[in-house]
């Protein structure tokens, strides 16, 4: 197993009680679709290990109790905290054609309708009122807004990443902040 074949579920933030159980923060959409989850691969140094979770009680904000198998002590889980979990691209539910998941987007190319190829997905950042998309443009980035009048289409075979960005946006971010206005 890869991480290029796998998705980013959350990482453990720290131990809990003495028992060997660990907090982990689910980075998802939906938590609470993760409480029955019977493995994960967890990263430790660059590899993927199996651990298979004895017990998991997904709690509010995001967060979650888990038991894995084999992890009996405080001892034995302190290093696995902030390691991140994974889960195979496989296990995702299928989505639409219009329709993608933050973390697969990432270095697809950026096609807008009006001014064509501009660059490369960096990043998604998932904001309280707007999840953003971070591009690189000409060397600075430049933060999309993730709508559906923004987004068009995905194109999952060509990487491509088809949006219709408002007039004036990559321009902003665009301008020199040190340039002083000039009087015409």
């Amino acid at each position: 197993m890869t991480k290029k074949d796998c998705f980013q579920l959350g990482h453990i933030t720290r131990t809990h009680g003495t028992k060997g159980e660990v907090i982990v923060f689910l980075d998802v959409d939906y938590p609470e679709d993760y409480g029955d989850l019977e493995s994960v691969f967890v990263e430790i140094k660059g590899e993927f290990v199996p651990f298979f979770i004895e017990n998991i009680n997904v709690q509010k904000e995001s967060k979650a109790i888990v038991k894995f198998e084999d992890i009996g002590s405080i001892e034995k889980a302190t290093p696995l905290i902030n390691c991140a979990l994974y889960l195979p691209d496989d296990t995702l539910e299928k989505l639409e054609a219009d329709q993608f998941y933050y973390h697969e987007i990432i270095d697809f190319v950026v096609i807008d309708q009006r001014l064509g190829l501009l660059g490369v997905v960096a990043q998604v950042y998932t904001m309280p009122t707007q999840d953003l998309i971070s591009m690189i443009f000409e060397g600075r980035e430049i933060l999309i807004p993730v709508n559906e009048d923004i987004i068009l289409t995905v194109n999952r075979d060509q990487k491509q990443l088809h949006v219709h960005l408002p007039e004036g946006l990559v321009e902003v971010y665009l301008e020199d902040p040190n340039q002083k206005p000039t009087d015409d």
